[in-house]
């Protein structure tokens, strides 16, 4: 009898060891996936899963929908009445991973053109009034579209121009890992007067470091440099020369990417 009891015990106690181990497996399961989770901090988890980071965007930007519509509602008045229609300026922008977006801003320039039916240099095109828009950085405002839809974030390395993805080196393609952004690190590090080099590591740095309170830094920084206006322009330019590669010496000083 004592025999039979001792098997039973014995079994009873494997088959609780089996089931503690299998619990402790779930629980390690769940942990790492936990740390992971907490790695990959505000970017899209790779197979799905919940983006705070896009939770964000769009919180914020509906939370400030009664500040933010009438401001949209009179500049689209006063641009449609300065400079005429369209009121918005529409352009193919490279977003996450490079793919393709449309993006849309305010129109800031006229459509004036030479003899040639080319269109005149940026600071001939561009008036007092739209030189006010970009120094207030009012004209992005309808990129918040851009960022309901997805396509960008609140905060990330400025969409540029979709002929400059072949001139990225290695290094310098990586800022299309996360979403572009309305504002960013390069932004609030010298905008428009520092060169392509120094903000394309600010953009890479930016990709390897973000996260809530980083964002929240950027866009308090942000706030500040539109008060005081810093960094529209890069010297002897409406706004940025032209990117034209990692070689190159000077750059074209016409249109600009942002």
């Amino acid at each position: 009898m004592e025999s039979i009891f001792a098997k039973i015990k014995s079994r009873l106690t494997k088959r609780r060891l089996r089931r503690d181990a299998a619990l402790a497996f779930v629980v390690l399961k769940r942990w790492r996936t936990h740390i992971h989770i907490k790695k990959q901090r505000w970017r899209v988890w790779p197979g799905g899963g919940v983006d705070g980071k896009r939770i964000f965007d769009v919180a914020l930007i509906v939370l400030s929908l009664p500040v933010l519509l009438p401001v949209l509602l009179a500049l689209a008045l006063l641009v449609r009445r300065r400079l005429g229609a369209p009121v918005l300026f529409r352009q193919q922008r490279p977003g996450l991973h490079g793919e393709p977006f449309m993006m849309i801003k305010f129109r800031s320039m006229t459509d004036e053109r030479g003899p040639d039916g080319e269109l005149l240099p940026d600071e001939q095109r561009l008036t007092r009034f739209g030189r006010l828009l970009r120094s207030a950085s009012l004209d992005e405002l309808p990129e918040l579209w851009n960022v309901l839809k997805g396509e960008m974030s609140l905060v990330g390395p400025r969409p540029l121009l979709m002929q400059y993805l072949p001139l990225y080196n290695e290094r310098q393609a990586r800022r299309h890992e996360v979403r572009p952004g309305v504002s960013g690190w390069a932004q609030v590090n010298g905008r428009n007067a520092i060169s392509w080099p120094e903000k394309f590591e600010l953009d890479v740095w930016y990709v390897d470091n973000h996260n809530l309170w980083l964002d929240l830094r950027i866009i308090w920084m942000t706030l500040e440099k539109v008060l005081r206006r810093d960094g529209v322009s890069a010297d002897k330019c409406a706004t940025m020369p032209f990117f034209t590669g990692n070689n190159d010496a000077d750059a074209v000083k016409e249109q600009s990417p942002s």
